[in-house]
């Protein structure tokens, strides 16, 4: 990653990370679909209308995975190896310690939280049912995405894939078995998603115990270094409260679209909600191949290569993003039949009119997610998080309570997202223009340092 061209090898990366995060798509996409067509728009609705419940309570714990990734990163760009073993030990051990606490906690609020989201009367049970099996995957969860964070830092993103694959496949099959065969409904899909889930982590913690090199996982030495608790939470835990702030504002207006009590509405906007995730996977992986080759790039102090890797994923991620949010409309009505038995078109209808607002324009949030990744890489956090609080959760919040009363549609809703997606990017690009100059004087000043004495450039105090 620090050397050499450029276009190609992030090509190399986000490539296979793209397809490894519509794998995972696949596992709530595969419930979607198979209790939308065998089930019911009442099952359709309990499973679709979950996602933003759901990644408001792990997001705080996959963004450590971040934190952990940037760590690893600049460790190995930068060379010092013998810490990559305390990385991979403590992030590993986070990793379980968050997955088995949001089984607990998953379980038991899930209830609540969906009262809270005034979700309808003839699907919170559903959804209670759901949600309760699926948070017992929580640990698989984890272990797999902070396993996958590893590997990305050094660059692999083949592996993960691999697994994902394998994974996708058996969480497909069972959710047809257990639906249609054994007729477990809600639970069916819910039992494939935590076995699937399962699979991928086990078969990526082998993958590092088996590792030769500093990312070798040795089980018997799990333990939190402290050190590499503070490094990963200074990147990891804004980062976290980010992801938590957007699942916030869409709980928000997941919320809003709950008030209108038509299942009709809540299938449509569930069908093109998982449509609109398969088409922010293409984009999201050039925030994290950002966040990855930004990091090695400016833990060697090869600050030049950062403005190039920021350039070309601003570009890849337009391109991306422009292409599979249009496509993605003009074949909605194709896609969101795979959602719902034949003969449902009001369902489809619905999911149109939020494709066109919300899935045509999302090449903006892909600016958005990449210059935050940018920031990442150099060990700004803080502020993108400030920004995030503001620019996103504030202004829907706001939207919500403000314009919705005014215009009273499904449409003023989905209008937020693209209005709040060009106000924040431009807040993220100016602050980056603004300290760029100050984080590239900081790390060439401590680069030599840090070849001399085996330790790591410090980054930009916030």
């Amino acid at each position: 990653m620090c050397s050499g061209p450029l276009a190609g090898k992030i090509l190399l990366f986000a490539l296979p990370l793209m397809a490894s995060s519509l794998l995972q798509l696949l596992f709530n996409a595969a419930d979607v679909v198979v209790v939308g067509k065998f089930v019911g728009k009442e099952a359709l609705a309990a499973v679709g209308s979950n996602t933003a419940l759901i990644n408001l309570m792990i997001n705080l714990f996959v963004g450590l995975s971040v934190g952990a990734n940037v760590a690893l990163a600049r460790d190995l760009g930068a060379g010092r190896r013998e810490h990559a073993g305390q990385d991979v030990r403590t992030t590993m051990t986070l990793a379980l310690a968050s997955g088995v606490g949001m089984m607990v906690a998953g379980f038991f609020l899930v209830r609540q939280l969906l009262e809270w989201m005034s979700s309808p009367t003839d699907v919170i049970d559903l959804a209670t049912v759901y949600l309760r099996i699926y948070f017992l995957g929580m640990p698989a969860n984890m272990l797999y995405n902070f396993g996958a964070a590893l590997l990305r830092a050094k660059g692999d993103t083949q592996r993960p894939l691999y697994y994902l694959t394998l994974a996708g496949v058996v969480n497909v099959v069972l959710n047809l078995i257990f639906v249609i065969v054994f007729h477990l409904d809600v639970a069916g899909v819910a039992l494939a998603t935590i076995i699937s889930q399962y699979i991928s982590a086990v078969l990526v913690v082998r993958c590092l115990v088996r590792e030769e090199g500093p990312l070798r996982l040795d089980l018997k030495r799990l333990g939190l270094e402290w050190a590499v608790v503070r490094r990963i939470l200074q990147v990891g835990l804004p980062a976290g409260c980010q992801g938590v702030l957007f699942s916030l504002s869409n709980v928000v207006i997941q919320s809003a679209i709950n008030s209108f009590d038509d299942p009709v509405l809540a299938a449509g906007s569930s069908a093109s909600a998982s449509i609109e995730g398969f088409v922010y996977a293409t984009m999201n992986a050039f925030y994290q191949t950002a966040i990855t080759f930004v990091g090695q790039n400016y833990g060697a102090g090869k600050c030049g290569r950062v403005d190039r890797v920021a350039r070309q994923c601003l570009l890849f991620v337009v391109v991306a993003g422009l292409v599979s949010g249009n496509l993605a409309y003009l074949f909605g009505g194709t896609l969101a039949g795979f959602y719902v038995p034949a003969g449902e078109d009001g369902v489809v209808a619905q999911a149109l009119i939020r494709l066109a607002i919300i899935a045509c324009p999302y090449f903006i949030c892909g600016i958005m997610d990449t210059l935050v990744g940018v920031l990442r890489g150099i060990g700004y956090s803080v502020v993108p998080m400030v920004v995030s609080l503001v620019g996103i959760c504030g202004l829907r919040v706001l939207w919500v309570a403000w314009l919705f009363p005014l215009y009273h549609t499904p449409a003023c809703l989905y209008i937020s997202y693209p209005v709040s997606w060009l106000l924040t990017g431009g807040v993220h690009l100016a602050f980056f223009l603004a300290v760029r100059k100050r984080a590239y004087a900081k790390v060439r000043d401590n680069t030599p340092l840090y070849q001399a004495a085996g330790g790591p450039p410090a980054g930009p105090e916030e």
